[in-house]
């Protein structure tokens, strides 16, 4: 655990404010869920909750599966950052940030596909390998949960219409997963 040097008191209904840098370099917004986690010792810890990992086990079934029927490489993310890949290196596109364009997209809540010649969207802050080909948002009772992507790199056979409306049907069905 780092030490920020940061201190908040707690206010008469038990609130506590979390700085706007932390806040921000966490990536936390105004309505996330946190987990809290208390230790032995008396520390308490605030975890970002990602109802989305509840379904990662799943989500990596889904991705096998799509990648094995249409030979892409198929990939789901929560909010923050990629949770289940199929079709590419592990290391090379797990667990890592979000882009801002595909966080950009998801807040849109739009399907995207990509066309020849449109300047391409990175799924990760540091990959240049791979591009979005088609991207559907997971919506669960109208919030957004992340999105179900089809991945590009340069030997990649152009996206289809198919390809979006598999990503489209994906999304959908993991929402109402989300929803039970």
């Amino acid at each position: 655990m780092k030490a920020t040097g940061i201190v908040r008191r707690v206010d008469d209904l038990g609130r506590i404010v979390i700085p706007k840098e932390i806040r921000r370099t966490l990536k936390i917004r105004e309505g996330d869920p946190l987990e809290i986690y208390t230790e032995k010792d008396g520390g308490v810890i605030f975890r970002k909750y990602s109802p989305m990992g509840d379904l990662q086990d799943f989500a990596l079934q889904i991705c096998e599966s799509i990648g094995d029927s249409t030979g892409r490489i198929a990939a789901v993310a929560d909010r923050d950052t990629i949770i289940a890949l199929s079709g590419a290196p592990k290391r090379e596109l797990m667990d890592k940030p979000n882009s801002p364009e595909l966080d950009k997209l998801m807040q849109q809540r739009v399907h995207y596909r990509y066309n020849p010649g449109d300047p391409p969207v990175w799924p990760t802050d540091n990959s240049e390998k791979y591009r979005l080909g088609v991207a559907s948002p997971i919506l669960s009772q109208g919030d957004l949960m992340g999105c179900v992507m089809l991945l590009m790199n340069d030997d990649s056979a152009p996206v289809t219409e198919a390809d979006q409306k598999l990503t489209q049907t994906i999304a959908g069905f993991l929402g109402k997963q989300m929803e039970c």
